[in-house]
């Protein structure tokens, strides 16, 4: 089975991006420690147009062969004329206005995202990259498998949170924790089923 991996960033109190929905302040914190970890650890969640001017090899991807993002997370490439921004993985496009793929390569999932997300699950392959917003990791809160979240040395006080998913208690395991020196911690957490 699959895991589907949410992997985010976020600021010291949970917020992934801005009210308008720019997250970009946070490449402010790239610098090359924490960037080489990236590049090294996570390639495959890199937009394809990045790799080579960040010397990124996907030849080998590491955790993820596919991707799954919200129509907000797909259109800034969209905007960039790159209609393929995953080149690299199967790409999967929650939306209800986009009605016909802007590239042959990119799937539309208009309906049930749960139980298309749990056919990809039960597919072979490596895991899927939730690269989605706060509204579609609310929505796949129950398939989410592992957290990876990418904590900047950041207060926002307020913005857009990681996640609209409700309030309930749902068990996380703590399965990782990297630290770098200008302040960044990733942390991983596996869901306990």
């Amino acid at each position: 089975m699959r895991k589907l991996t949410y992997l985010i960033a976020t600021s010291i109190d949970g917020f992934m991006a801005d009210p308008d929905g720019d997250g970009d302040f946070f490449n402010d914190y790239l610098d090359p420690e924490y960037l080489g970890h990236l590049t090294t650890e996570y390639p495959e969640t890199l937009p394809t147009h990045a790799h080579e001017m960040l010397g990124v090899d996907i030849s080998t991807a590491r955790h993820f062969d596919a991707i799954v993002m919200g129509r907000r997370t797909y259109d800034p490439a969209l905007k960039m004329g790159i209609a393929s921004p995953y080149a690299h993985l199967k790409q999967y496009v929650v939306t209800r206005s986009i009605t016909i793929p802007p590239d042959p390569s990119v799937e539309l999932i208009s309906g049930d995202v749960a139980a298309r997300v749990r056919e990809l699950k039960a597919q072979d392959g490596l895991g899927i990259y939730l690269c989605g917003g706060a509204d579609l990791a609310g929505r796949l809160v129950e398939e989410i498998d592992e957290f990876v979240i990418k904590t900047y040395p950041v207060l926002t006080g307020g913005g857009i949170p990681l996640t609209r998913a409700g309030f309930a208690r749902r068990e996380l395991e703590l399965t990782g924790v990297k630290t770098f020196g200008g302040g960044q911690v990733v942390t991983t957490y596996a869901r306990r089923r």
